[in-house]
């Protein structure tokens, strides 16, 4: 290496060894990645190959400019000062990339999937992430520590080229050198760059990864940040797939537009029997990551049927409500739950909210009964804008947002948890209170706070919820105690039987049980509709998803217009034409009937048993039910998509 570093190749050759270097501190921060989240994770040799593909991918991107600078054909370049510029670009372009790749470790927990620009639309109106890192550093030390030793490493090793200009008697070379070497890795570069040769090859993007994936949720591992960041800047999130001809081929199969028969009501005892509208009051609780595994009512037979749950309060709800043996949620962030829960439309590719179709003409379960006379409003103790809820408050209907400004000037200050909200428990008895200041009827939603990351609960609480086996199990413990206050101050109220009460989750976080760590269980969250004037106690064999809350809701109170709404009226819809459908990793999984089915938007990846609750026995085959459900997923994305595009979200 030294010698041939004093050659007229000395930049290319030095170049060839940084990067090599480049590529270990990539292999590093993936086996950091599988090592923070191993219990999720199936590693094989084809995903390390793969890695590869999409490290070289982002390697490249990256580090254009530096190879540019390295190789370019110019003898007078060849000094301290231009070559100390050249390894600070270095050091810092791949520090950052490093940086992202660490931290991206610790938020995949939450996600199941790498990160993507949408993060920076997500989180645009947080005034209180500095904290959140600050927190985040101190508790994760470990890669603060790992990002030092590799970045000291890139530093200690990187070859700096020792060609002595004025020794050459020939200068030419060394420019004819740097410009064969230039010639020569360009388009390198750009097929490194497309992730492949040849011009048929498209560039790679991240539904790649599941090539080299034997499950959904591998294709993080397969990935890196970078390259997830980069392949998402500025791309247009839906793209219309030709499944079908024609619309009426592909509404015969599926459509969201909903023509609910006035005599759909007729399953539920409290409904009338005529055209009018029920006009009970709606209450929606949004549980922030109260996912399906913490309840123990809903997992009898977990742990050998010992497995008790960290909520007590819901339990005793439950044993009250309707609730479904397979219930999920839609998406994996807090704002892909508010679309799904409230205007019955999943995530696709990307969070709905985060997409230019967020622009169209659409609204949502309080729009529609704003136009039946409700009064609306929509509760979050967070600071106003956060999440970007208020906004889509406004686009979807509420007429009222009660956030911490609100709350704060009817009572203090004291209230607030340092970092995102107001504390569960004071933030509901506030809700309840200022639904009894509303007209009937009324329809309301909050969203709760105090189970999110960094999972602290009020001091008073400290001793009462000590910390458990994993951080988020102490909060949901607290705000299941603040749920069962809220309906103790409820049922105190003159509107409390005459309201339809459902609670349901954003989404899932944390897990500690394998059954809820596969691509399927990632996705289990709780959906509970309680009637006080008619407490039934029962779990319905059916599968339901987020986005059937609102057709439900309207199927109850006997709505009789037509709507759009991507989900089912649950509880008028027979067991065998229940279904859900998630996104995850340029996968989507379709749970109808005994199966499980996962599509890559061109074929079938794999089936499984329902009942196969850790996915290990992939049933793929040529099954004509396979088949049917194939069928309808494609109908279902091709609506979605062309309705996105098309700005076809309303009847």
């Amino acid at each position: 290496m030294k010698n041939i570093c004093r050659s007229v190749f000395a930049p290319a050759a030095a170049l060839l060894w940084n990067l090599l270097l480049v590529y270990l501190v990539y292999q590093m921060a993936r086996l950091e990645y599988y090592l923070e989240n191993v219990s999720y994770f199936n590693y094989t040799f084809d995903m390390f190959v793969g890695g590869l593909l999409f490290d070289t991918s982002a390697i490249l991107y990256t580090n254009a400019l530096y190879i540019v600078m390295m190789l370019f054909p110019l003898h007078w370049k060849e000094t301290d000062i231009y070559h100390s510029i050249c390894k600070w670009l270095f050091l810092t372009v791949n520090g950052l990339t490093l940086m992202l790749n660490l931290s991206d470790s610790v938020y995949f927990q939450y996600t199941m999937r790498r990160t993507t620009t949408t993060v920076f639309r997500e989180f645009s109106n947080e005034s209180n992430l500095g904290s959140i890192f600050a927190t985040e550093l101190l508790s994760h030390w470990y890669l603060v520590l790992l990002f030092v030793v590799l970045m000291l490493a890139l530093w200690r090793f990187y070859a700096k080229p020792q060609l002595i200009v004025n020794k050459i008697s020939h200068w030419w070379q060394y420019d004819a050198a740097c410009l064969l070497a230039l010639l020569v890795v360009v388009p390198l570069c750009v097929a490194g760059m497309r992730g492949g040769f040849t011009t048929a090859v498209r560039p790679i993007t991240i539904s790649n990864a599941n090539q080299y994936a034997e499950r959904p949720v591998d294709a993080a591992l397969v990935l890196n940040t970078p390259f997830a960041l980069i392949r998402t800047l500025g791309k247009d999130v839906f793209t219309i797939p030709r499944y079908f001809g024609s619309e009426d081929e592909m509404a015969a199969i599926y459509t969201p537009i909903h023509h609910p028969s006035p005599t759909s009501s007729s399953s539920n005892p409290s409904m009338t029997s005529d055209t009018s509208l029920t006009r009970k009051n709606i209450v929606i609780l949004i549980v922030e990551s109260f996912g399906r595994e913490y309840i123990g009512a809903l997992n009898k037979d977990l742990d050998n049927g010992t497995y008790k749950g960290y909520t007590p309060h819901v339990d005793s709800l439950i044993a009250k409500s309707t609730t479904f043996k397979y219930s999920y949620c839609n998406g994996r962030k807090s704002i892909d739950g508010m679309p799904s829960i409230l205007s019955s439309i999943p995530m696709f590719v990307e969070p709905f909210i985060l997409t230019p179709a967020s622009m169209n003409d659409f609204t949502g379960l309080a729009g529609i009964l704003s136009a039946e006379g409700y009064e609306t409003a929509f509760f979050h103790g967070a600071q106003n804008g956060s999440m970007g809820f208020q906004a889509f408050a406004n686009k979807t209907g509420f007429q009222h947002y009660y956030g911490r400004t609100e709350y704060e000037a009817a009572h203090g200050t004291d209230d607030f948890d340092g970092t995102w909200a107001i504390w569960d428990e004071p933030f509901l008895q506030y809700y309840a209170e200022e639904m009894s200041r509303m007209q009937q009827p009324f329809m309301t939603a909050v969203f709760t706070a105090s189970s999110h990351h960094p999972f602290v609960v009020p001091e008073q609480y400290k001793e009462q919820y000590p910390e458990e086996h994993l951080q988020i199990q102490k909060c949901i413990r607290y705000t299941d105690m603040a749920i069962g206050r809220f309906f103790q101050a409820a049922s105190r109220q003159s509107w409390y039987d005459n309201t339809i009460f459902v609670l349901t989750s954003d989404h899932t976080n944390m897990s500690d049980h394998a059954e809820y760590q596969t691509d399927l269980g990632g996705f289990c969250s709780p959906i509970i509709i309680f009637d006080p004037s008619h407490p039934v106690g029962e779990v319905q064999d059916k599968i339901a998803q987020q986005i059937d809350i609102m057709p439900t809701i309207l199927g109850m109170l006997g709505y009789d217009k037509t709507f759009f709404g991507f989900g089912i009226d649950i509880l008028n819809t027979p067991k065998e034409e229940t279904w859900a459908v998630n996104y995850m990793n340029g996968i989507y999984q379709y749970v109808k009937g005994d199966y499980v089915l996962q599509f890559d938007g061109q074929r079938t990846r794999a089936v499984y048993a329902l009942s196969d609750s850790l996915m290990q026995h992939n049933l793929l085959n040529d099954d004509s039910q396979i088949q049917k459900s194939e069928r309808e997923l494609k109908a279902i994305i091709q609506q979605y998509m062309e309705r996105m595009r098309q700005d076809r979200l309303k009847p």
